[in-house]
């Protein structure tokens, strides 16, 4: 049968050499147990930070104990102020005429502990440069409301913070630097951060040299890594060929020169029978004063030119994350300074175990900062079409680091006889979901747009199909198409903000085009208005992200756009758009990032009318050879005769077509642009398909030559009919 170990009074020093001065630990003080499970001796904790938290409590418990006997009376009220004893002081401790000694606490705000001079092994200084390592355990002076304290803690019956006593010695010392280093190391996010906030927490306060290890590749969640373990060099930082010095970069200098050529160089594959493998598999901190330990850190250094620390100035604390060892950090001491102690290795492995869960969620996090960036990437176009008589930019922005994922999106769409669809939107909400409700619009409008509808006519249905994927399904959109031989802008908007039109001369105008309601409103009808496009024009579409912030309104954005884009044109007119797109940017401020940003711009060149024939032809039997006559005259007077005879062809091919289906008359047209593009239409809605035809058949090889011939070639269904089309290059 075993007995607890005495417990210590108020005489007996603590951990370090501090005594109890306010004698409440259990077996000091007047103080009977208390009912309730009895707890766990400071000395049974198993680092400092237990040591702290067991001691706090067992004086916290003392002290509500002590109310009791005083008959429930609040502390205040028994103050040495308000004229009687104090319910904390001890019947036993007196005065010479008997009266009461008042138990002792701070009244006025409380000093720092002094921080132990350099050479101790604790360096002076801060951990991140603006905290110091002795305020984390000072508390306001009592009276002070909580609200302004600033942060939460114990309170009495009037909430008022009840102040702790002062800890000092080498473990409050170390309590402090923990408290702040792994606060320092929680803070990052990415891998970088972290293991920058590991480095500078640990150099110069507890070491004067660090190297952090990382596995090579990470493992990701519950993935099992597959091959050797093979550590690789990340980080490190401090020096051990002089004083530490603190206003270097985080890398400025290598740990040891020798070690160099090593920093970020190949990764070091780690023997599974070897001593670096046993250290990591033992997943506690060890010195480098064993066998063991030396060897391990040999294998995972080299064998570097200038000779190490040894013993107790060398320590290797292995990073064991959520399922794994992922890594290890090696710390290292000068030799003028105190080597590392027992206690010490509590220490590293705190830092050690922050890290490690740090890099753990860095790595999930980075994860699924990816996922998230593919996704919307993927959703939007990889690259723009390059319409005839159009040119296009664009531009898309995330809205932050924490918010990757967004609803905005923009397209460019060719259409039936030249023309180009440009599109804009944006769903509400940044999320997977808003990503994914925009992928299905997108994927929506696109498919609309192939049936050559009228822009009000897209948005309509457009609104329906939002209104299919469920509820509160709210985008907003824009959808305008530009005719290049006509210089002509058919918009319709729903809830979008409008677009900006800027001339040739410089004016930037915002065009009036009906608002419309958002869609997935349901039920509300949407308003197409035309509007001339000169030909070196510039149209601006956006989303609400580059014009609305929480420092303005969107017509206020709005108005500085239109300024910008008129600045811009007094420099150069028209601008070019790629550097206008950045021009545009600008507008941005420092915290105008709180929504993702879609922008396309349209430079409009058109068509000039001597570059377009265009024919109606009777679907009659002769009418091929009608065209054949018609496209001769067109490509003699273009200078186009090396392609008189594939163009002949080609065209007598699908007009033959044409006259056999159709019912009312054909429509032929020529384009002359950097291509020689012709357009058969008609109004049979069956698209024409390639076939092999049989030898013994007449017919069915049309399409196959077309195919043979033309440089690209398609058939494209309109709204009553079709067109079919090829091109030829110049």
């Amino acid at each position: 049968m075993t007995t607890d170990p005495p417990r210590p009074t108020a005489a007996d020093p603590l951990p370090g050499g501090a005594a109890d001065p306010y004698g409440v630990l259990p077996g000091a003080g007047p103080f009977p147990p208390t009912g309730g499970p009895a707890l766990p001796h400071p000395l049974d904790a198993t680092g400092p930070v237990d040591l702290w938290r067991a001691q706090h409590q067992e004086r916290h418990e003392a002290h509500e104990h002590a109310d009791r006997n005083a008959g429930g009376k609040n502390a205040r009220e028994d103050s040495p102020a308000g004229g009687g004893p104090h319910p904390g002081s001890d019947p036993e401790r007196t005065a010479a005429g008997g009266d009461p000694v008042p138990y002792s606490r701070p009244q006025t705000e409380l000093p720092h502990p002094p921080i132990p001079a350099h050479g101790s092994g604790w360096a002076p200084g801060t951990t991140d440069g603006s905290e110091a390592l002795g305020a984390y355990l000072s508390t306001p002076p009592r009276g002070i409301p909580l609200d302004a304290a600033g942060h939460p803690g114990e309170e009495d019956s009037v909430g008022m913070r009840i102040p702790m006593p002062v800890q000092t010695g080498p473990e409050a010392d170390r309590l402090r630097y923990v408290g702040a280093a792994t606060r320092r190391i929680a803070r990052g996010l990415d891998l970088d951060e972290i293991l920058l906030g590991l480095c500078r927490s640990a150099v110069p306060a507890f070491a004067d040299s660090i190297m952090v290890y990382l596995r090579d590749p990470l493992p990701v969640g519950d993935e099992r890594p597959s091959g050797p373990l093979r550590l690789r060099l990340r980080r490190a930082d401090g020096g051990l060929d002089g004083p530490s010095d603190d206003s270097a970069p985080v890398g400025a200098l290598p740990v040891l020169p020798a070690l160099e050529p090593a920093y970020g160089s190949e990764p070091i594959s780690v023997l599974l029978d070897g001593p670096l493998a046993e250290v990591l598999r033992g997943v506690r901190p060890v010195f480098a004063d064993s066998l063991r330990a030396a060897d391990a850190l040999a294998e995972l250094l080299g064998h570097p030119e200038s000779p190490l620390p040894t013993g107790r100035r060398a320590l290797v604390a292995p990073l064991r994350g959520r399922r794994r060892v992922i890594g290890a950090a090696v710390l290292l001491r000068r030799p003028d300074r105190l080597p590392f102690e027992a206690d010490d290795l509590l220490v590293a492995a705190q830092l050690a175990t922050h890290t490690a869960l740090g890099v753990d969620k860095a790595v999930l996090y980075g994860r699924e900062a990816y996922i998230a960036d593919a996704l919307q990437r993927e959703m939007l176009p990889d690259s723009l079409p390059q319409p005839t008589g159009v040119q296009l930019a664009s531009r898309y922005l995330p809205a932050a680091e924490s918010a990757r994922v967004g609803g905005d999106w923009y397209d460019a769409i060719p259409l039936p006889g030249s023309r180009v669809a440009l599109v804009v939107g944006d769903v509400m909400g940044h999320s997977m979901t808003s990503a994914a409700i925009m992928g299905q619009l997108r994927t929506t409008v696109q498919t609309l747009a192939g049936l050559d509808l009228a822009p009000q006519e897209v948005l309509y249905h457009l609104d329906e199909q939002a209104q299919r994927l469920g509820q509160d399904r709210m985008a907003t959109c824009v959808y305008a198409v530009y005719d290049p031989i006509a210089h002509r802008l058919v918009v319709a908007n729903a809830g979008h903000p409008p677009p900006i039109l800027l001339h040739a001369d410089g004016l930037a105008e915002v065009l009036r085009v009906p608002p419309g309601a958002p869609i997935g409103v349901g039920g509300v009808p949407f308003e197409a208005v035309e509007l001339p496009a000169p030909a070196g024009a510039t149209l601006l579409l956006y989303t609400d992200g580059l014009v609305e912030s929480r420092s303005r309104d969107v017509w206020g954005g709005i108005e500085l756009l239109r300024e910008r884009l008129r600045d811009a044109a007094t420099v150069v007119s028209p601008p070019p758009l790629e550097p206008l797109c950045d021009e545009v940017l600008e507008i941005l401020g420092p915290g105008d990032r709180d929504d993702d940003i879609a922008l396309l711009a349209a430079r409009f060149d058109g068509i000039s009318p001597s570059d377009v024939a265009y024919w109606f032809l009777e679907p009659q039997a002769q009418t091929a050879g009608r065209a054949r006559r018609l496209v001769r005259q067109a490509l003699r007077r273009w200078d186009l005769d090396d392609q008189l005879d594939a163009a002949e062809l080609l065209v007598s091919e699908i007009v033959t077509n044409a006259v056999r289906y159709a019912e009312r008359p054909i429509t032929l047209r020529l384009l002359r642009t950097d291509v020689l593009r012709c357009e058969v239409g008609d109004d049979a809605p069956l698209l024409p398909r390639m076939r092999h035809a049989a030898p013994e058949e007449e017919g069915g090889r049309g399409l196959y030559l077309v195919n043979r011939m033309a440089q690209r070639w398609g058939a494209t269904r309109l709204g009553a009919g079709k067109v079919v089309w090829f091109e030829l290059p110049l």
